[in-house]
């Protein structure tokens, strides 16, 4: 009965959490005509009609290709500047790490509604308004302290005794951090940029303030702006929403194991 009630409680739980995409899956492909009636609840006959106008009626590709570029190279700049910031908070003789630690967790704590006037204002001054460039900037300045935070935790957790030897063999403690430390930490980083990866990719507030074309906007506001003044095409969004989903599941299936090493590590000491 126990077993009975524990694998009817996950069921629930997973249909749940998997309800919303597997209403817009279906969605996605109905017929026009469908969208508006229930019943069919399943789609008779299925279609991709909704697939195929997102990528030929709209510079949909151009936009997944901003967005990949815009939480690549976020997560690239979070990864590399986030390890050597906490690294030497965990390992080095950093003078008040705590509290340095605490003013970088600080920094995220403002609202983003609150520093989109003067960001605006710093864009415009730099000429980085409608480019990626400034996303890229913009998501590594917010998602820097998360990275810092987490990836501290993960430092701190490896052994000071291996990073003493590594030392005593003669390695710089940049070679240490490169050569013994990264490694080790693998997990973490993983844990670390797949949550940047995802904060990037669906960010929406300031890709909507600081985009203007399809040359650097990005999926979320994107799929914002399919209604037109007399329609809502539900089965494109649909289809766009399944489309632009994909590659976060398959990212979290693929570092699956990793990712959990990674959010589990830091709970216990080693």
């Amino acid at each position: 009965m126990k077993r009975f009630l524990w694998w009817l409680g996950l069921a629930l739980m997973v249909s749940f959490c998997a309800g919303p995409l597997l209403w817009q899956t279906l969605t996605s492909l109905k017929l026009d005509a469908q969208l508006t009636t229930l019943p069919p609840l399943l789609p008779r006959p299925p279609s991709l009609q909704s697939y195929s106008a997102i990528f030929t009626k709209t510079a949909f590709v151009r936009v997944i290709g901003n967005s990949l570029a815009v939480a690549g190279l976020t997560t690239l700049l979070a990864l590399v500047l986030g390890s050597l910031a906490a690294f030497a908070l965990a390992k080095l003789r950093v003078r008040r790490a705590g509290w340095v630690l605490a003013a970088v967790l600080a920094v995220s704590m403002f609202p983003p509604i609150a520093t989109v006037s003067p960001l605006y204002v710093l864009v415009r001054a730099f000429g980085l308004r409608d480019s990626i460039f400034a996303l890229v900037l913009l998501y590594s300045s917010f998602s820097l302290p998360l990275g810092i935070w987490v990836m501290t935790s993960f430092f701190g957790n490896i052994p000071d005794e291996i990073f003493a030897a590594a030392r005593v063999d003669g390695c710089s403690a940049f070679r240490a951090f490169t050569g013994v430390m990264l490694p080790l930490a693998a997990p973490g980083l993983v844990a670390t940029g797949l949550l940047v990866f995802i904060m990037a990719w669906n960010e929406f507030l300031f890709a909507l303030t600081f985009t203007v074309t399809t040359a650097s906007r990005t999926i979320p506001v994107a799929i914002a702006l399919f209604p037109g003044l007399h329609e809502v095409p539900w089965g494109e969004i649909a289809a766009a929403s399944v489309v632009v989903t994909l590659p976060i599941a398959l990212l979290v299936f693929a570092f699956q194991r990793r990712i959990v090493d990674g959010l589990t590590t830091g709970a216990v000491k080693g």
